[in-house]
């Protein structure tokens, strides 16, 4: 069994029952995807949340039941009878609508206790996350003129907000059987797929490099596996950017089949439908390596301690360089070199930071690693990571000492 940190018994007082979270989706619904977590994980230690969202519509297949305790409400200004709840968290710098704030601001000036307010960050592992997490934002005009936004920081050490991890996780996780969700999803392996056959999922943006890993997968990894193996990769490939991209691949090669699944010489295809959050965390814990882009994905597939390889949401001015490199040092610390060193090549070939010609001989380095070491220190990572507190209880944490219900907070 995987040890973690166990949330806090943090008992929740009635001043701070009431939340509210607000998300703006951008484009590629992974601030839906963050939002809705920490919704649920919130609600499950028994807050009431209600998630004011400008395009809930992923959640018809992100969270097709819903989430007890959580209530979806469209962005917009607040009827008569809403009132602003005990602790508002907006995600990401999104501006709740200014007649909400002002609402929040006569609850102070009338002696009430102001509603808590959190400014919930994007993750990094860069040095400002330390330096800026739980800093005060005072408000000095606007709607909110009065109040105090702190700002709370997703990040990997003691001295940030963590990253979330829902009570229980990991030991769910840990008792996954990987052939039950294979077949929920019409998935089966051949049977005569070799010893060191992968299981990969495919979850990305535009990828000016996937065209060549496909070719080096389909042709049994740049040639370093014999045709006559069969079937040495299956990828699973997730709608939107990837599908596009992939179905575009095939049809180069002339392909131009719809089914769902279809072999390329050493590669199996499966073209996975959308599915639910829960059903997401399955297939990562199912798959050898997965690629996965943006935040949410990128922590689900941390906790799921397989090899990963993260697209971080290119900038035009070059920020997810800095970015990455943080995340590796990080992310490689205790890795042997003769690991780390074509882990962290790949990592910057997977988001554009080096040489596209030095793709099929960092992936020779690196296709028989998943076998011999990388999956255990991709656990040794989640299980050292575990150990620190979860972002869902960081949070409820510093709102009990900001209320002064809970111990003082400290940096």
């Amino acid at each position: 069994m995987t040890e973690e940190s166990p949330a806090p018994l943090l008992s929740i007082p009635a001043a701070l029952r009431r939340w509210d979270l607000f998300c703006r989706v951008i484009d590629n619904h992974g601030d839906l995807g963050v939002c809705w977590r920490l919704a649920c994980d919130l609600a499950g230690r028994g807050a009431e949340v209600r998630l004011w969202i400008d395009d809930a519509s992923a959640l018809n297949w992100m969270a097709p039941q819903g989430a007890p305790g959580v209530e979806v409400l469209p962005w917009r200004d607040p009827l008569d009878d809403e009132v602003p709840g005990d602790v508002v968290v907006e995600a990401f710098g999104c501006d709740p609508p200014a007649a909400f704030v002002a609402r929040m601001a006569a609850r102070a000036a009338s002696g009430a206790p102001a509603p808590l307010w959190f400014n919930l960050e994007y993750l990094s592992a860069e040095p400002y996350v330390e330096r800026s997490h739980r800093l005060a934002s005072p408000q000095w005009s606007g709607p909110g003129r009065g109040l105090t936004k702190w700002f709370f920081y997703p990040g990997f050490t003691e001295r940030t907000g963590g990253l979330l991890r829902e009570p229980g996780l990991l030991a769910r996780r840990d008792a996954h059987h990987r052939a039950a969700t294979l077949a929920r999803l019409g998935l089966r392996l051949g049977a005569d797929d070799p010893a060191d056959h992968a299981l990969m999922l495919l979850f990305g943006y535009a990828q000016p490099l996937l065209p060549a890993w496909l070719d080096l997968l389909a042709d049994g990894h740049g040639g370093t596996v014999r045709p006559s193996r069969g079937i040495t990769t299956t990828l699973l490939v997730t709608p939107g950017h990837s599908e596009r991209q992939v179905r575009a691949w095939l049809a180069a090669r002339g392909l131009h089949r719809s089914e769902a699944g279809l072999e390329v010489g050493a590669l199996r295809l499966h073209f996975l439908p959308h599915v639910s959050q829960i059903e997401f965390d399955r297939l990562l814990w199912a798959c050898d390596l997965n690629l996965v882009r943006g935040e949410d994905s990128a922590v689900r597939a941390i906790w799921a301690g397989r090899p990963m390889l993260w697209q971080l949401y290119r900038q035009d001015d070059g920020a997810h360089a800095p970015k990455l490199e943080a995340f590796l040092d990080l992310a490689l610390q205790g890795m042997p070199a003769p690991l780390a060193r074509p882990v962290a090549e790949m990592m910057r070939l997977w988001n554009g930071l080096e040489s596209p010609a030095r793709l099929p001989a960092v992936w020779a380095q690196l296709w028989p690693l998943l076998r011999e070491g990388w999956g255990a220190a991709c656990r040794q990572r989640a299980a050292r990571w575990a150990l620190q507190p979860d972002l869902g209880s960081a949070l409820l944490a510093e709102a009990l000492a900001r209320s002064g219900h809970g111990t003082p907070a400290t940096s």
